[in-house]
């Protein structure tokens, strides 16, 4: 019989995981590589304490025991309001804190440079928020780095998020996190499918939500098999209700959607990831229309490039963001991870020209 966590506590997760993208159309505009001689990158080196780099982004470094070990051997959870009430009763007894959020987007390319390096980039789409950059290193685990939209952290009071403690955000966010890379080059990604179906796994397995899905695979998976082998042993709870599906890749060049399809976990290789499913069969395609416009755009810089380096990555991630289709929403962060020397590349809010470089390997 599986554990469930039912103990009521002040602390209230609602998590919108709506991975999708306005239904506003625009024009895209074709993929142009440039060279951009103005182009500055800013080595960051994070430390325990939040570190904004500029307004909207911050990044901070936790070494040591979060407790996920605790909540995976303990069940896990089977609602975000449970994973909740885990964090409450084992490692933030006195934080009273709710997790809100609304539609957002986004789309993932997996290419290979011409040195064979494996790169990964991410966009994430949605309204002006507080991003949060997470280096984890914890005690049994990969070291990992991983990104948060910190507007989904809320006082349950109605406090500004300012008033919480850092060490009340830094522990809810490793267990909120919506992309990331571990040390092993593999990274993780979560889309919204706009569907009214969700999954709501039910059998004997231990359960995992969405976000800590991604947590549990950057913790404990070195690759893509490795990934789906572990994913196959929980099941799978939508936050929300809404339909996901995640982008997985490693640094062995294999690439992979995992979408789950009347509550049955289908794997399908794929190079490009937006918001439609791409298992074969009768819900293929159902999505967005601009979901389909960006995945199209990407696979063709596929086809036109065998090889694709860091700045070309970038350029296909600008060519899908948000300004090109003439919407009120952003995309507010896009990442280029080189999966096979373990750097990463932020950039925010569609700001190409202004790179913060972060490395998994290095000792912060």
């Amino acid at each position: 019989m599986k554990k469930k966590l039912n103990i009521f506590i002040p602390i209230l997760l609602t998590m919108s995981i709506m991975f999708g993208c306005s239904q506003k159309q625009g024009e895209s505009k074709d993929i142009m590589y440039k060279n951009k001689t103005s182009e500055s990158m800013t080595n960051i080196k994070t430390t325990s304490e939040i570190k904004q780099l500029e307004n909207g982004l911050s990044a901070v470094t936790f070494k040591g025991d979060y407790g996920f070990d605790k909540y995976i051997d303990g069940g896990g959870a089977s609602s975000d309001k449970d994973v909740v009430n885990f964090l409450k009763d084992n490692i933030l007894s006195n934080a009273d804190i709710e997790f809100k959020g609304s539609i957002f987007g986004c789309s993932t390319i997996a290419a290979v440079n011409s040195n064979n390096d494996k790169i990964f980039g991410r966009n994430f789409d949605w309204n002006n928020c507080d991003a949060l950059i997470v280096k984890a290193k914890p005690d049994n685990g990969y070291a990992s780095i991983s990104t948060v939209n910190m507007d989904f952290i809320k006082s349950n009071a109605g406090l500004p998020l300012n008033l919480l403690s850092d060490n009340v955000k830094i522990i809810a966010s490793l267990y909120a996190p919506l992309d990331g890379m571990n040390e092993k080059g593999l990274c993780v990604a979560v889309n919204m499918i706009q569907d009214s179906d969700t999954i709501e796994q039910e059998s004997d397995k231990p359960d995992i939500t969405t976000t800590t899905a991604i947590r549990l695979l950057l913790d404990k998976s070195s690759d893509v098999d490795e990934a789906v082998t572990l994913l196959e042993q929980y099941d799978m709870h939508a936050s929300m209700g809404m339909m996901i599906h995640f982008a997985i890749s490693d640094a062995n060049g294999k690439s992979v959607a995992v979408e789950y399809i009347d509550n049955k976990m289908t794997v399908t290789e794929t190079s490009v990831l937006t918001n439609f499913y791409i298992s074969q069969g009768e819900k293929y395609g159902i999505g967005t229309k601009q979901s389909h416009e960006r995945y199209d755009i990407l696979m063709k810089v596929l086809s036109d490039n065998s090889n694709m380096n860091a700045e070309q990555v970038k350029n296909a991630l600008d060519s899908v963001s948000k300004d090109n289709f003439n919407e009120y929403e952003s995309t507010e962060w896009s990442i280029v991870f080189n999966q096979t020397n373990g750097e990463v590349i932020y950039y925010h809010r569609e700001n190409y020209d202004n790179g913060y470089t972060f490395n998994i390997k290095d000792g912060d």
